[in-house]
């Protein structure tokens, strides 16, 4: 009885100390956002503060390695995403395995992107943009916030299951990608949603299909990509990680916190601005979840003959 008395005891009075939520990107961004909206949650249920640590670089890698090194206790915790599926084969020299060294807590949620295209193209429906394409080979322009990312793969993952050949003009981010698309320079993007809905409200851009297996609530009328490619569906994963041989009683404790944080209204409605759609689960779930999405995307990487320099 003596080592279960001892694992209850653990996550009886965890933290007890404060928590590092190391995040791979800058301030600002979906990521950051999203680390400090469940850091405070979890510091008013759980009484020791979460910190957030930005450690920018190599798509989050510099990030991952830190969180894999640190000590096994839970007071460190990693953003982690679908940018670390896509890591796993986009790096061939990483010091780290994401899924070896890294220990699922939480999933936080999906951020769908939006197929949409230039008022002036001349389709108005993901058939009529393939077809299209196909007659005009290697014409069209897909712009993308840069190679590897995940609105790259998921046009990549388009074209590869429709026979589509489009032209990748990677930009430094989305913004400037949005510039060129609305100007005509570029035809095409997968869109993150919080950086094109406004677009789509305005009518400044046309919305052909959503990337999620589901419609969304925010566009109700705007198709997913899969009613017309079956089986296609692509998003970025977001969640929370931690150094493997965490204590398992440390991971539920704060799995069971996040997820009592998701059911909120109010945390559900924080989380809508950035995007997030929340997808609560067991660890083990999102542990499964993580490695589909590695292999997914590297089947991906791998078919597109993707590399970064």
């Amino acid at each position: 009885m003596l080592p279960a008395v001892s694992r209850v005891a653990c996550a009886g009075s965890f933290p007890t100390q404060p928590v590092r939520i190391i995040v791979g990107f800058g301030a600002g961004g979906a990521p950051d956002i999203m680390a400090r909206l469940i850091g405070q949650w979890l510091s008013e249920r759980l009484g020791q503060p979460f910190i957030v640590e930005n450690r920018p670089g190599a798509t989050g890698n510099i990030a991952t390695e830190a969180v894999a090194r640190a000590a096994p206790d839970g007071h460190t915790l990693l953003v982690v995403g679908t940018w670390n599926a896509n890591n796993a084969a986009l790096y061939a020299n990483l010091r780290f395995n994401f899924i070896r060294d890294i220990a699922p807590v939480a999933s936080i949620g999906n951020v769908p992107f939006v197929m949409v295209v230039n008022l002036s193209f001349p389709t108005k429906t993901v058939p009529e943009f393939i077809a299209y394409a196909k007659t005009n080979p290697g014409k069209l322009s897909m712009a993308s916030p840069g190679i590897g990312t995940t609105p790259h793969l998921v046009g990549e993952l388009f074209m590869l299951m429709t026979g589509v050949e489009m032209v990748h003009v990677p930009y430094r981010s989305s913004a400037p990608a949005l510039t060129d698309l609305l100007g005509g320079q570029v035809q095409m993007t997968f869109g993150p949603l919080p950086s094109t809905i406004e677009y789509i409200r305005a009518g400044t851009l046309r919305a052909l299909a959503v990337t999620t297996e589901k419609r969304l609530t925010i566009l109700p009328e705007t198709p997913t990509m899969g009613e017309f490619v079956p089986a296609y569906e692509g998003s970025s994963r977001y969640g929370f990680g931690a150094p493997k041989n965490t204590p398992a009683e440390v991971i539920e404790k704060l799995n069971r916190e996040i997820n009592a944080g998701l059911a909120d209204p109010n945390m559900q409605a924080r989380l809508a601005d950035p995007g997030v759609e929340p997808t609560p689960m067991t660890p083990a779930k999102f542990g499964r979840l993580i490695v589909g999405e590695t292999e997914k995307w590297g089947k991906v990487i791998r078919a597109a003959k993707i590399k970064v320099e």
